[in-house]
C-alpha cells in the first residue's frame, strides 16, 4: 500500500515539473521596445528616460515611430 502511494506522488511531481516546464518553452522573447514600456510600468524610469530610450532605439534602426 505505502508502494502505491509512494508512486502516485511521484507521478504527481513529475507531472507538475513537466507541465511547469513545458509552460516556459511557450514564452518569447522580449523585444527591444518592450524593456523600456516594462521598465517603465513598473516606474523604474521616469518619462524622461522612457522617451530618450525610445528616441535611441528609434536612432538605431530598433523601432519605428
Amino acid at each position: 500500500m505505502v508502494l502505491f502511494w509512494a508512486l502516485i506522488t511521484a507521478s504527481s511531481v513529475a507531472l507538475v515539473r513537466y507541465v511547469g516546464q513545458a509552460g516556459g518553452r511557450e514564452q518569447r522573447p522580449t523585444s527591444a521596445e518592450e524593456i523600456p514600456s516594462e521598465r517603465y510600468a513598473r516606474e523604474e524610469i521616469d518619462d524622461e528616460e522612457y522617451r530618450r530610450r525610445l528616441q535611441a532605439l528609434s536612432e538605431r534602426g530598433h523601432w519605428k515611430t
